[in-house]
């Protein structure tokens, strides 16, 4: 006998038995028993007599959730044990054999027909010989439905949608025929009133009058404006109700920030110890959405002041220019620099994930290592590319870094020095089974030069301490000249790898290796460090306490590392 039925939802379950009612199901599906207790919900009775008046309503809904899952041939056995005070109800479904999905027919007709808008992968909810469940069904619907409004398809309809279930068969048959009617196009955008130029606004709409409509272009155009700098409110909407024909307008409310910030910040570690660092913002100065900030930043060795003045350009949310001038004062053990740069540079991000930045800028240093001493003049064109991925926001759970850095000056061309220098670092983090987190770091540099001498500081290579190799002081690690004084080496190899075990909820022991050096040749001696630690996830960001020790100079004695920020 065929025959239709009514909707069923498969409601989601719960993983114990309810309060009152004990289910066992033969033979054992915990799906199915685990359904069946969320279906009868919590039974609760004064006695013996209180539990025997709800038998039929826990039978019934125990018929209900098994037909749910495909079961309709099961059958109940219900009886009240227990205490007159604590009755418990032990109920036995036997299932019997399931109903099996036979013929599955879904036709979606109209204009987004064929389209990748209605790609629904029907094989995988529904697929003739498997048990019938009903949720998959209610899935699929679904799944037309969010479709539908998710690309515009605003006048789709059914022309039929059943389910049809043979009980004596044991066969179901899934026959669905959808006509999506015309795609809506977006229309154009409208701000509420504002300061900014219309030029400025127009750039930032990822999307032209006349697209398709696409409900993830409006929230990107919300994200977007959210992320450009210059708003503190927006709400984007494309109202269907004032659509003109087929488009539909995309109203945006937005709300100018306070052009002027300004902040804080500090910090300690044992590379550079304590530091402070203050900033000056002014998100917008014209309608053209120019901006201009400062910052200055101090610790005992170094000490920089920073200034930039920023203008959009045609992408404003990813694309723009900025021009910088920079002065830096440095004085870490036998390194000793001075330098001012002035420059700019274009800075885009990718459609692939890529931040770019092309820069030119004029670096003058005066500096005194070792045994040299000199004052360096460079005009150094630059190609910066970097790519971070992460989940989890201050405390990822997974994630990576990339960094490819490249600079170089030409000798007589406003330089006193040729150079071609590279470096490369790739940071990578997983977490397995909750709290165990793997972390690891390669970082490889190299200058090419027929002058070393003339290098400066800031564009050698050293290793050692927090972020590089552990074991061993901040920049440490380096050749060094005749009166052993380090002076910065032509070559980088820096790696690493940490285990983390969380044993309290953000605090997490540590334990790792380092490897690396830095050096004139690559057939120099590397140095290996391991060491132990202790990580704590602060409402500010990481917080890491590191006890390392090198295996490759045993006389160095313990190094006590301290630090905070991203570990990506």
């Amino acid at each position: 006998m065929r025959r239709a039925f009514p909707l069923l939802f498969l409601v989601s379950a719960v993983s114990v038995a309810q309060a009152g009612v004990k289910v066992t199901v033969e033979p054992a599906k915990r799906s199915v028993r685990e359904n069946i207790e969320a279906y009868i919900g919590p039974v609760e009775a004064g006695s013996r007599a209180d539990m025997e008046r709800q038998l039929r309503h826990i039978d019934e809904q125990a018929t209900l959730a098994a037909q749910a899952l495909g079961y309709y041939q099961s059958r109940n056995d219900l009886k009240v044990t227990g205490p007159e005070d604590a009755p418990l109800v032990e109920l036995k479904v036997e299932l019997g054999d399931p109903v099996r999905l036979d013929k599955v027919a879904v036709e979606v007709l109209g204009p987004g027909a064929g389209t990748e808008s209605f790609q629904l992968g029907v094989e995988e909810l529904l697929a003739s010989g498997q048990v019938l469940n009903h949720g998959r069904y209610e899935t699929l619907k679904s799944r037309i439905n969010n479709r539908a409004l998710r690309y515009g398809y605003f006048e789709g309809q059914y022309f039929k949608r059943q389910l049809r279930v043979d009980v004596e068969q044991g066969k179901a048959d899934v026959d669905i025929q959808y006509s999506t009617g015309p795609r809506y196009s977006l229309g154009a955008v409208h701000f509420s009133e504002t300061q900014f130029s219309d030029d400025l606004l127009a750039r930032m709409v990822p999307f032209e009058a006349g697209t398709p409509y696409d409900a993830d272009l409006v929230g990107k155009l919300n994200q977007d404006l959210l992320s450009s700098g210059y708003f503190n409110g927006v709400l984007v909407t494309a109202p269907l109700d004032r659509a003109a024909g087929e488009q539909v307008p995309v109203e945006v409310e937005i709300t100018e920030r306070d052009p002027h910030s300004l902040g804080f910040g500090g910090g300690y570690s044992t590379d550079v110890g304590a530091r402070g660092k203050m900033t000056w913002d002014q998100h917008w100065i014209n309608p053209q959405g120019h901006s201009r900030g400062a910052s200055m930043e101090l610790s005992l060795p170094r000490q920089q002041i920073s200034a930039f003045y920023q203008v959009p350009l045609d992408n404003p949310i990813t694309h723009n220019l900025r021009y910088f001038v920079g002065w830096q004062k440095e004085d870490i053990d036998d390194v000793q620099t001075h330098s001012l740069a002035v420059g700019a540079e274009v800075n885009k991000r990718l459609e692939s994930g890529w931040q770019r930045s092309v820069g030119l800028r004029l670096q003058q240093e005066v500096f005194s290592l070792g045994d040299d001493s000199g004052t360096a003049t460079m005009l150094i064109p630059s190609l910066v590319m970097q790519r971070a991925q992460s989940s989890g926001g201050i405390d990822p759970r997974r994630g990576y870094s990339l960094l490819l850095d490249v600079q170089g000056a030409k000798e007589g061309v406003l330089s006193s020095v040729d150079f071609a220098r590279v470096m490369g670092q790739v940071k990578g983090l997983y977490t397995l089974f909750d709290n165990h987190r793997f972390l690891g770091r390669v970082a490889l540099g190299a200058v090419a030069t027929n002058d070393f001498s003339s290098i400066p500081p800031s564009l050698r290579f050293f290793a050692g301490g927090d972020q590089s190799i552990r074991g061993y002081d901040y920049q440490s690690l380096s050749p060094v000249d005749s009166t052993g004084e380090t002076i910065g080496a032509r070559y980088l190899i820096a790696s690493s790898a940490e285990y983390q075990y969380e044993f309290i909820k953000s605090w997490r022991a540590a334990t790792f290796v380092d490897y690396g050096n830095a050096v004139d040749s690559l057939m120099d001696p590397l140095k290996t460090s391991v060491g132990i630690g202790l990580r704590w996830v602060s409402p500010i960001g990481p917080i890491r306490f590191d006890l390392a020790r090198s295996l490759s100079d045993p006389d160095v004695g313990f190094k006590i590392h301290f630090s905070m920020g991203p570990e990506l």
